[in-house]
């Protein structure tokens, strides 16, 4: 059984009600539509199919949904096999005579050709609908069990006393073969491998054809219910993983089940959903992305997105995010509800070449969790080329081979701004036949860019059509980068170049911190450069933390950095340095501390010694009430905790080297003081 529980029921709204809708409209619509498309990864006119499908979806949005149905001569039982027993069931109950065919809202007894599908679909989504659909999935990601609410009311009445409502299973982002005569559809295509879409993988509902519903009279309200448990795998032999990130789920009412009269859906929708478990505290990692357009540089950004599908609000996450060998700590704070998302973003340092990006989050709202991730990032490497004035003219020498109606190519900036492009070019007469053609791109300095050149045919530029090459040049006619030698790149290449200006000499002073009270305090710091920086501001943290906040300041008239802030914490350490930003690169002066006032004077303060300061190997603490101690250096790292239950600690410095170190006091009535001293040996 492919479902724990069934059930359903049946509200009239002039009667007594147990239950009012939660999720469907009550107002008359228009019917939505169905598609549901006959195709195989042998079919290679189906990828006309699937792209004729996506721009119906996409030029009706909310109302037209695709089914791609694995089934029939063109549906192979190699990896990945989607076909399922419920779209063979669904394939048989129409007359296919071939593919890719499509059947709209069921409103014809045969599988139409996909140039009438657009026609059929406007005439269905033009005609008043008799009832609504709509409903929640909620979705137990340690269980795989979905439970799934659909809710079905009647603005009007059917033509037939029992109706049947379906509730389907799909999955995107399928990698595998396919047959592909005329490139079709190039924009599902991803190295070398199509992805297939919308696939159905499974009927929740008992028959593939429906559950029965009634009665269908305006008025009606019917709620029915299911516990599906969602398989690890579908498909035999050779089947295809159910990724629950990469599901969602179908529902429609039809007026008959197939092999009798040709009745139409009379509308259909998608399932709202939702992860959730019973457990208060649960955030899950629903992905890790790199963000952003190319950069010649190895500092990459990262998005992690993450859902709360626990019961508790969530106040406060912590996360370590590793990438080849090297840890950052990411604290989080807000407020992200049930069923929330949240993206939190981080820069991470990424050598040249592609690596795995692991995330944990360890701690949410004070407790500790084990709840990981990996995505992938990526360092391109690229070529540094300097300029002196403000812009560069790059030449592109391209040597296309036979097919050059299977090249093109573009140049991009790091906000993907395309600089320039070209191509398709001419398909040549002869088995070997070449052409070059002469392009340019002007380029501005400071400019990170991206040459990326592609070839439809999964071929490149060579080999035994005609051995073609590029090569991209400066103004000076010098070689940035090519490939002449073999065009043979397969489906794409590319190549970076940062197109710079004379490096700028900036110096960032000291920190000067004034002004200082409970919460307040005052940045200033020198800094050194002739021309106007693009930000000024400074960065500061607790001793205690990793985690920086940057406050944007100005640029007075004796080229020094200002800015104040007025929300620190009182009794607290910081460290703080100011910051220059100029070329898009950042320019950091050094860090220096500083600590806000504290709240009266207590009896740990009153009697609290420190000596000797500066120390070479002991230092004594004494004070009321001692319950422990903490020793940190000045970036932030806990280098000593020791536990005290009197009125006096002695810390052992001799493993400390020389410098500046913060020690946090705690008394046993919850007071912490702050206090620094400084190791000399």
């Amino acid at each position: 059984m492919k479902k724990f529980t069934f059930a359903f029921m049946a509200l009239l709204v002039f009667s007594f009600s147990l239950k009012a809708q939660q999720f469907v409209s009550t107002e008359p619509a228009n019917r939505n539509v169905i598609l549901e498309e006959f195709t195989g990864r042998g079919c290679g006119y189906c990828t006309d199919g699937h792209r004729i499908a996506n721009e119906l979806m996409a030029a009706n949005p909310g109302r037209l949904w695709a089914i791609n149905i694995h089934a029939g001569g063109y549906a192979y039982t190699t990896y990945p096999n989607m076909i399922t027993n419920d779209g063979n069931t669904i394939h048989g109950g129409f007359q296919i005579s071939g593919y890719p065919t499509g059947v709209v809202n069921r409103s014809t007894a045969a599988g139409q050709s996909r140039s009438a599908w657009a026609g059929i679909a406007n005439t269905q989504l033009g005609q008043a609908a008799e009832c609504n659909v709509a409903g929640m999935v909620v979705i137990n990601p340690e269980t795989r069990v979905a439970s799934i609410t659909v809710e079905v009311y009647y603005t009007g009445n059917s033509i037939v006393d029992q109706n049947y409502l379906t509730v389907a299973m799909l999955q995107d982002s399928i990698l595998g073969t396919q047959a592909d005569y005329g490139n079709y559809n190039p924009d599902q295509w991803l190295n070398g491998q199509y992805v297939h879409m919308h696939i159905l993988r499974d009927v929740v509902s008992e028959s593939a054809w429906g559950d029965p519903i009634s009665p269908t009279t305006q008025g009606t309200l019917i709620t029915q219910t299911y516990e599906y448990q969602i398989p690890e795998i579908i498909g035999s032999p050779n089947g295809v993983e159910v990724d629950l990130d990469n599901i969602f789920f179908l529902a429609w009412v039809s007026e008959q089940q197939q092999g009798q009269a040709v009745r139409p859906i009379l509308t259909g929708c998608k399932l709202d959903m939702v992860q959730g478990v019973d457990e208060p505290i649960y955030p899950s990692i629903k992905g890790v992305s790199q963000v952003g357009g190319v950069t010649c540089t190895h500092s990459k950004d990262i998005d992690v997105n993450i859902q709360n599908i626990g019961t508790e609000t969530l106040t406060s996450m912590t996360l370590e995010v590793e990438v080849e060998g090297q840890t950052q700590t990411v604290s989080w704070e807000g407020e992200l509800p049930q069923f929330g998302l949240e993206k939190i973003g981080t820069t991470v340092e990424v050598p040249f070449g592609t690596y795995p990006v692991h995330v944990t989050i360890t701690e949410a709202n004070g407790e500790p969790l084990d709840k990981e991730a990996t995505g992938m990032v990526e360092c391109l490497e690229w070529q540094d080329f300097e300029i002196e004035g403000e812009e560069e003219q790059l030449k592109l020498e391209l040597m296309q081979d036979k097919f050059g109606n299977q090249i093109t190519w573009e140049f991009t900036t790091s906000d993907g701004t395309v600089l320039a492009s070209g191509g398709p070019y001419t398909m040549l007469m002869g088995g070997t036949a070449t052409q070059i053609h002469l392009e340019y791109v002007t380029v501005p300095v400071d400019e990170c860019v991206k040459f990326t050149i592609r070839d439809s045919g999964n071929n490149g530029i060579c080999c035994s059509y005609g051995h073609g090459y590029y090569i991209v040049y400066d103004s000076n006619d010098n070689v940035l980068f090519g490939n002449q030698d073999n065009g043979d790149f397969g489906i794409e290449a590319s190549c970076l170049v940062s197109v710079k200006g004379p490096e700028a000499q900036v110096e960032v002073g000291e920190t000067e911190v004034s002004n200082v009270d409970y919460s307040h305090a005052e940045f200033i710091a020198p800094l050194t450069y002739d021309g106007y920086p693009d930000e000024v501001g400074f960065s500061y943290r607790k001793v205690t933390s990793s985690t920086e906040t940057t406050v944007v300041g100005f640029l007075n008239e004796f080229r020094k950095i200002l800015a104040m802030v007025d929300d620190l914490e009182h009794s607290t350490i910081y460290m703080v340095k100011a910051y220059v930003v100029v070329n898009g690169q950042t320019y950091y002066g050094p860090e220096t501390t500083f600590q806000t006032w504290m709240w009266g004077v207590d009896e740990l303060e009153q009697t609290l010694k420190l000596y000797p300061n500066p120390t070479s190997n002991v230092l004594n603490i004494e004070g009321k009430a001692i319950s422990g101690v903490e020793v940190y250096n000045t970036v932030g790292q806990c280098v000593m905790v020791q536990q005290v239950n009197g009125d006096a600690a002695q810390i052992s410095t001799e493993s400390l080297n020389n410098g500046i170190y913060f020690v946090r006091i705690h008394a046993n009535d919850g007071t912490v003081l702050n206090r620094t001293f400084s190791v000399t040996k």
